[in-house]
């Protein structure tokens, strides 16, 4: 059995050393373990820092492609070095690597495919109110929508098996941590939590520079990846509502009408039509959407299958 820990660096060349030395190299129920740096086109010395403190694998991007694409590149090298399981972690030593024990057992187990790292929000320190407030409003948002119990949704300290980042397909661009949890919910691969320490605080987030915009692209995030799966119960819900509208409007319309004042209320009848109309062109799109996520799926069902095919040889 070998177990691979990813570590996703851009200039993490300060705190990479404390991060390496505080991970583990051996864990019981492994014969192997190895450390794997995807550096995403730092500018400092990152990748000199990981070889001279004995990183097994460095892969070097090019250019800078932000951290989701780093994470997937991640999970695609360390299935090619035949990883039974992997375990992804932050270059800026925020998690404790004992933790890494944790996160393999319910794997090691057969409990799971997927296992998250539980920071317990709440009890950081360093993390102001309004950044665990929102860790919540986002935690509860993506158990609903991937209809999963995980409480942490954006911690990065991970666990996968095998078959379980075969089956992942990261589209963001912002970060991994939300979708991957939406699409191991919808494609119904075994996922867990576990609690998890974290350290003092190294360095600021590179991840949440601005509150606003952080917000605005993990919630456009979440409804891309829902729209995904569940185009047709979005679309059929709004549909619905505006057709119940356009009918409450009829209904208005033939009230006045009946008891002789239909004339003055006309504009009734136009906004029903406009809203009937508008309800029904979205259950529509609700029903191309649907066609399109189930053609999707069958396609992502086929990548899977040539991967693994690929990756087994």
């Amino acid at each position: 059995m070998k177990l691979i820990i990813q570590i996703p660096c851009f200039n993490e060349g300060e705190t990479l050393p404390s991060t390496i030395a505080d991970l583990p190299r051996q864990v019981p129920g492994f014969d192997v373990v190895e450390f794997l740096v995807i550096d995403d086109g730092s500018t400092d010395n990152t990748a000199e820092v990981a070889h001279k403190y004995g990183v097994d694998h460095i892969l070097q991007l090019s250019q800078n492609r932000g951290l989701a694409y780093a994470f997937n590149k991640g999970l695609e090298t360390a299935l090619n070095l035949g990883a039974d399981v992997i375990v992804n972690t932050d270059g800026d030593n925020q998690y404790r690597g004992e933790g890494v024990l944790d996160l393999v057992q319910p794997i090691l187990d057969g409990r799971a495919e997927m296992v998250v790292g539980d920071r317990r929000v709440e009890k950081i320190k360093h993390f102001s109110r309004t950044k665990k407030l929102l860790q919540k409003i986002g935690s509860w948002v993506v158990r609903w929508a991937s209809g999963t119990d995980i409480p942490d949704s954006t911690s990065g300290f991970r666990a996968f098996s095998r078959d379980a980042a075969l089956q992942l397909t990261v589209y963001s661009t912002h970060t991994y941590t939300l979708e991957t949890i939406i699409q191991a919910g919808k494609k119904g691969i075994n996922i867990t939590h576990v609690p998890v320490g974290t350290n003092e605080k190294l360095r600021e987030s590179r991840l949440i520079r601005n509150i606003p915009s952080y917000v605005m692209s993990s919630a456009i995030t979440i409804l891309r990846i829902f729209l995904m799966y569940e185009a047709l119960r979005i679309f059929l819900t709004i549909g619905v509502v505006l057709f119940g509208l356009g009918t409450l409007l009829v209904l208005r319309f033939l009230y006045f009408f009946i008891i002789g004042e239909g004339q003055g209320h006309v504009q009734s009848l136009i906004g029903a039509a406009i809203l009937i109309f508008l309800g029904f062109q979205t259950f529509l799109l609700g029903l191309l959407a649907d066609l399109i996520a189930k053609n999707r799926r069958l396609n992502e069902e086929i990548a899977y299958r040539l991967r693994k095919s690929e990756f087994e040889e």
